[in-house]
């Protein structure tokens, strides 16, 4: 059975694993500077899509944690790069926010407002009638069904906000039509996570703080998962669940390696 030394590459989610309202969890730096400092091939992964991976790094900066854009994986990155290989140089009108059409340009895409080939609904904080109404319209006259992430709420300080699943139910709801979903749980999500990084299923390994989502999808992609306690799910969560991880710690610190002790007694000659 793997345990996490046997692990090569590591994914890893960011909210509740490596920060907690921008706050860095105690051990999340020591434990990115191991994988920097041993050349461990890692990205952060998030459903969220509304920020770029640049957007993403600087926050993670701003909390203490270095990590590059290009260690970064979102549901948008995702998004794109399953569009692209399902149908390069195709068209999307997309309601989310520069996360996500930066990463649909990148891949090739282009926004129109005229029979696109693809709805693609992603998270904004500026959801309007108007542009659900005309996503509803195109999904009815043929356009294909495509939802970044399933998270239906989102955190907010001051409470809960209705997040891309709530408004991909209401447009589901008016036209009868169920939409593709890439981001966690979907293992589409990873394998195209270890696509970006050349890993491999056997030897790479998934952290996360959710049952639902992190867990579920390593399991179904074939990694090594190992859930935190410092996020969303505690030992009570874990029994309501018909699987299990493989590992569970209480938080990313217990991922780092022992330093090694020094000894005060004189070298043996």
């Amino acid at each position: 059975m793997r345990t996490h030394a046997d692990v090569d590459c590591w994914l890893t989610d960011m909210d509740g694993v490596l920060v907690h309202e921008n706050r860095p969890i105690p051990g999340a730096a020591e434990l990115l500077t191991q994988w920097r400092d041993t050349g461990t091939p890692f990205l952060v992964l998030t459903n969220n899509p509304i920020f770029t991976p640049r957007d993403l790094s600087a926050r993670l900066a701003r909390s203490g944690l270095d990590v590059p854009e290009d260690n970064i994986w979102t549901s948008a990155l995702a998004t794109a790069e399953f569009l692209r290989s399902q149908l390069p140089g195709g068209t999307a009108f997309v309601i989310g926010e520069a996360g996500l059409t930066t990463a649909l340009h990148e891949a090739g895409y282009v926004m129109t407002e005229t029979q696109p080939d693809y709805v693609v609904v992603g998270e904004t904080r500026q959801y309007s009638f108007e542009a659900i109404t005309t996503a509803i319209r195109f999904i009815n006259a043929g356009a294909r069904f495509i939802v970044t992430n399933p998270d239906a709420t989102g955190p907010t300080p001051h409470g809960i906000v209705p997040a891309t699943g709530a408004f991909a139910a209401l447009i589901t709801k008016a036209t009868g039509k169920e939409p593709y979903v890439v981001g966690k749980p979907n293992p589409m999500m990873f394998r195209s996570a270890l696509n970006r990084i050349g890993a491999h299923s056997e030897s790479t390994g998934m952290i996360g703080d959710r049952m639902d989502t992190d867990i579920v999808a390593g399991i179904e992609a074939g990694l090594h998962t190992v859930l935190v306690l410092s996020g969303i799910s505690d030992r009570a969560e874990i029994e309501r669940y018909p699987f299990r991880p493989d590992e569970i710690v209480n938080s990313v610190a217990d991922l780092v390696a022992a330093a090694p002790v020094e000894s005060d007694l004189p070298e043996v000659s």
